[in-house]
């Protein structure tokens, strides 16, 4: 069995053994798809160092620093991949997955794909990725170069019924299938509301040190996909139970909203259902974001041209702007509008802090720019100018759901739908959920599965020696 870092170890890579560190840190960049890069799996680069940026205020137009995680440098290019690895260890170690015998289908609507071709590979497994015909050519190419088949399913971001559908196909064809649904198995969400949760909670007291924010987050902002990076928020609202926790889905397919549907072009969120693994009966409010001024938006930050504007005309540093440009991808500048909302909708300060993430980057959207190049033409100094204003100075407080009791309910309920009528949970699993303590024994679980893989490390170099 191939293993990599235990969730402390993702965590604090500092406490990775010195051998396995260092090798590690050689094959970063050099060897990108060697094995011991699953002990890059952090939001920690090679110095130890948080992988954040604080986003200029030029840019958003309020004081309250926001802090942006990004996953450009994970391996795979996307902090999914961190789930990935979580959901496929959780499942070798309990014996549910046999690398010699079971072949995977990693049902995505891309970037946790991705990561589960990259991971399978890297764990000596047979992957297939069940994906959306509609998604980025880029996402296609990314998934065979690490060696995954792809089995492709009709629509685009919010068509995850299909995906369900294909991987029951897939299920049935043999017991040699494993299906590992990052919308249902709580590695996933174990990965995010410790590693990422815990990352937050250093990383806001790393800035106070700093003389940035008090050493707080204020709020957590992040679209839902899967609805695995949100549960970082669990964790930081039980070191700040004041901390206040804000979704966001696409205007185009509004489902928490107001049972909207609809496509959209967001990729990596707005799924059109509630995922088994959010908790949102924990969530303060939710607040829907429009796809074009998400698209505008990046295509704004990855123009030469159009980013010198907010260095000349606004004042803004050349290198966070430079930055900007390459470490984005759409839901990115999705979640940073998102934070924008959320500083204004709460009346945050100059010593609040807002954090959210970049799942990905630009490298995955070259040809959606392309397209957007060509239906408006590259952008000068006005039309730059006029997209700063609009899209992200602008950013407004329209619609915003706060997240009452009764609101939080509804939200649960919708799970029903999917989870009860179409994927085999009960009614009794369901119910199960409205208490805080079924989150809470799946958080515990963490100790559980590190010790466990402590033990199997052990065990390997007794026999070994």
């Amino acid at each position: 069995m191939i293993t990599g870092p235990t969730f402390e170890e993702m965590l604090r890579p500092a406490r990775i053994e010195a051998g396995t560190r260092r090798r590690a840190r050689q094959v970063r960049d050099s060897e990108p798809q060697d094995v011991h890069n699953l002990f890059n799996i952090s939001w920690r680069d090679s110095d130890d160092r948080i992988m954040y940026f604080l986003l200029p205020p030029q840019l958003t137009g309020v004081e309250t620093p926001i802090a942006v995680l990004y996953g450009r440098d994970f391996p795979s290019g996307s902090h999914k991949v961190g789930a990935a690895y979580s959901v496929l260890l959780e499942l070798e170690l309990f014996g549910e997955v046999d690398p010699a015998q079971h072949t995977l289908v990693w049902p995505s609507t891309g970037n946790y794909g991705i990561g589960g071709a990259w991971v399978g590979g890297r764990m000596g497994c047979d992957s297939v990725v069940v994906l959306p015909e509609g998604m980025s050519r880029e996402r296609f190419e990314r998934i065979e170069q690490y060696g995954a088949r792809i089995r492709r399913t009709v629509g685009s971001e919010s068509n995850v019924k299909e995906i369900y559908d294909e991987t029951r196909r897939l299920r049935e064809s043999g017991d040699h299938i494993r299906i590992l649904n990052q919308f249902d198995l709580m590695g996933n969400y174990r990965f995010h509301y410790y590693v990422t949760g815990n990352t937050i909670a250093e990383l806001a007291d790393e800035l106070a040190r700093s003389g940035i924010g008090s050493g707080v987050a204020s709020a957590f902002v992040s679209a839902m996909g899967s609805a695995g990076t949100i549960a970082a928020g669990d964790r930081l609202k039980q070191i700040w139970p004041q901390h206040k926790i804000v979704g966001l889905e696409p205007q185009q397919c509004p489902t928490l909203y107001n049972n909207g549907y609809g496509a959209h072009d967001i990729e990596g969120i707005g799924d059109k259902h509630v995922t088994w693994i959010h908790n949102v009966l924990n969530m303060d409010a939710l607040m829907c974001i429009d796809d074009r001024a998400c698209k505008q938006g990046l295509q704004l930050l990855s123009e030469s041209r159009a980013r010198q504007v907010l260095v000349e005309r606004y004042g803004a540093d050349p290198a966070l702007v430079a930055l900007l440009g390459t470490h984005l991808g759409i839901s990115g500048v999705c979640n940073i509008l998102g934070a924008i909302k959320t500083v204004r909708h709460y009346g945050f300060g100059a010593d609040d802090l807002v954090v959210t993430v970049a799942t990905d980057a630009l490298d995955r959207y070259h040809s959606v720019m392309v397209d957007m190049a060509r239906q408006y033409g590259e952008l000068d100094e006005a039309a730059a100018t006029g997209r700063i204003e609009r899209i992200f100075r602008g950013a407004g407080q329209d619609w915003i759901l706060p997240g009452t009791p009764d609101v939080r309910q509804r939200w649960h309920n919708l799970k029903y739908y999917t989870w009860v009528e179409q994927q085999g949970k009960t009614v009794e699993e369901l119910d199960a959920q409205r208490d805080p303590a079924w989150w809470e024994a799946g958080q515990r679980r963490v100790a559980e599965i590190d010790g466990r893989l402590l033990r199997l490390r052990a065990s390997e170099a007794t026999a070994a020696s």
